[in-house]
């Protein structure tokens, strides 16, 4: 899997349509086996650690990752996995809920943007600004104003206009988007919702709006078509990631995350004079001991 460019093979350029049923949530480039692929998973780990440590040193970037998905394609594990070796001081994860009254009473990104990832560090959105034109489209009822829940096209035009504009605005402030959609199969859906139902362990995952969610899959895959569709840019792109092979999904947004920090040259910011005569000092104390 190795010889694959995972971050043009999967980023949708901008102004294509995007028509899910033209990516196979299935792909694993040819390895049929999880272990065949665990030596790229450990290693994009260790290199994803020692480019976290330049990012958080440099303090020139910061590093936004959006994760966005039907239920159980598994954000939560690719989140423990692929970070798990990075400084959890300059790495966090938000997980957006359903929105408060206070949240409610702002614009619809007020929210979002409270969370945005300072200068090196790395934030994660665990669902996101996007449910906005996801979730919110699939349920108009969630609108806080009674005027637009029969929003029309226009409505939901604005919107992710709007959010483009938002991810531009960081970008220029020096904020890398890297935004993965995790493609699952409505068939691979379904074995793990009833694993869920199987195990006894695994029941508290689970919930009725589950199902009612899942009875709407063909709303939320044209509200995700539209919107990867509208705001794959060339500052903030989306990637669609096979998903049904969480082995798959967890090397390939590895490697795109490390290859894309990697790529920003950064480098440990050099010492001024004044810094290196305390240094030279602290050295002089300690050998003294």
């Amino acid at each position: 899997m190795g010889q694959f460019d995972f971050s043009s093979m999967f980023q949708i350029p901008p102004g294509r349509r995007v028509r899910l049923r033209d990516h196979d949530p299935a792909w694993t480039g040819g390895h049929g086996e999880k272990s065949q692929i665990d030596d790229l998973l450990q290693k994009n780990l260790e290199r994803l650690t020692a480019a976290q440590e330049l990012l958080w040193a440099s303090e020139k970037h910061a590093v936004l990752i959006i994760l966005q998905a039907m239920d159980t394609a598994g954000k939560d594990g690719l989140i423990k996995h692929v970070m798990s070796g990075v400084n959890p001081q300059s790495c966090y994860v938000v997980p957006f809920k359903q929105p408060s009254s206070e949240e409610l009473s702002h614009d619809f990104l007020w929210r979002y943007s409270q969370k945005v990832p300072a200068l090196g560090r790395i934030g994660i959105f665990n669902r996101s600004h996007y449910e906005e034109v996801l979730v919110v489209r699939v349920h108009p009822e969630y609108l806080a104003n009674e005027h637009v829940r029969k929003a029309g096209p226009k409505f939901w035009k604005q919107r992710l206009e709007d959010i483009n504009r938002f991810e531009h605005h960081l970008v220029r402030n020096q904020t890398v988007i890297l935004k993965f959609f995790l493609h699952l199969s409505k068939g691979e859906q379904k074995k793990r919702l009833l694993a869920r139902l199987n195990d006894p362990q695994k029941h508290w995952k689970f919930s009725p709006a589950d199902l009612a969610e899942r009875g709407r899959w063909n709303d939320y895959a044209h509200a995700y078509e539209e919107a990867l569709s509208a705001t794959s840019t060339r500052h903030a792109p989306w990637f669609i990631i096979p998903a049904d092979n969480k082995w798959v999904t967890r090397s390939v947004v590895s490697d795109i995350i490390t290859k894309t920090i990697r790529d920003l040259d950064l480098k440990i910011p050099p010492l001024s004079p004044q810094q290196q005569k305390a240094l030279a000092k602290a050295r002089r104390s300690l050998e003294k001991e």
